[in-house]
């Protein structure tokens, strides 16, 4: 009896190990490298990432360091329309600290909130706000919104790669 008992706690043990190891598996974030201009999916939409240079804001909005301007290509390659917004889109400096894309009216390209509608492609501008120095590298982080079920993020080298 107490053999049995053993057995069933053992087998309790490792069924709880197997559904951990699952789980983890199921929600731990899938990272996906590549550089500026190559196309990189994230959940139903294919992205592509492009460094546009820098500038120093316009009459109603200036920085507090320099603005870093990206240029984005986004396609929904899925079946239902999704939503894409400048939320979804930080830059990370070398000290690996994140910031996140400041809202201006800088051009008629500049992205705020845009629903893909399923093949639809959009191209869209955004920047941040950081102490930007030509030497560093810097990356764009693409995290998927909530609704896109993926635990895939985008990490796009876009200079000094």
């Amino acid at each position: 009896m107490a053999r049995l008992g053993i057995i069933i706690v053992i087998g309790a043990v490792i069924a709880s190990m197997v559904l951990a190891n699952y789980m983890y598996t199921q929600y731990t974030t899938n990272y996906i490298e590549s550089a500026a201009g190559e196309k990189i999916t994230v959940g139903p939409v294919e992205y592509v990432i492009s460094f546009e240079g820098t500038h120093e804001g316009s009459k109603d909005v200036s920085p507090e360091n320099t603005f870093v301007m990206i240029g984005i290509e986004a396609r929904n390659i899925g079946d239902e329309r999704t939503l894409f917004t400048g939320g979804q889109l930080y830059i990370i400096d070398e000290k690996e600290q994140r910031h996140k894309a400041v809202y201006g009216e800088f051009s008629s390209k500049d992205l705020l909130l845009e629903w893909l509608e399923p093949n639809q492609a959009v191209e869209r501008t955004t920047q941040f706000d950081i102490p930007f120095d030509d030497e560093e590298q810097y990356k764009i982080i693409i995290r998927p919104q909530k609704e896109q079920s993926t635990v895939d993020t985008a990490v796009v080298c876009i200079t000094n790669c």
